[in-house]
């Protein structure tokens, strides 16, 4: 499974429990710092520290 490919990822009304994000131009963010995507997909599959992590689920609106 490729983490890089979101597209079955859509919007939804209710916020992922348990996941925050600060990414004001987001479309999962709603505003209140809650990520309203379907799915969550963080890589790379070799990363050894948060700093080399990247939200694959990010897309701009």
């Amino acid at each position: 499974m490729d983490i890089f490919d979101t597209s079955n990822v859509y919007n939804t009304t209710k916020p992922i429990k348990g996941i925050k994000c600060s990414v004001e131009n987001c479309a999962y963010n709603d505003g209140k710092n809650h990520c309203t995507a379907n799915q969550v997909s963080v890589g790379p599959l070799n990363a050894t520290s948060s700093a080399e992590t990247v939200c694959a689920t990010f897309r701009s609106y």
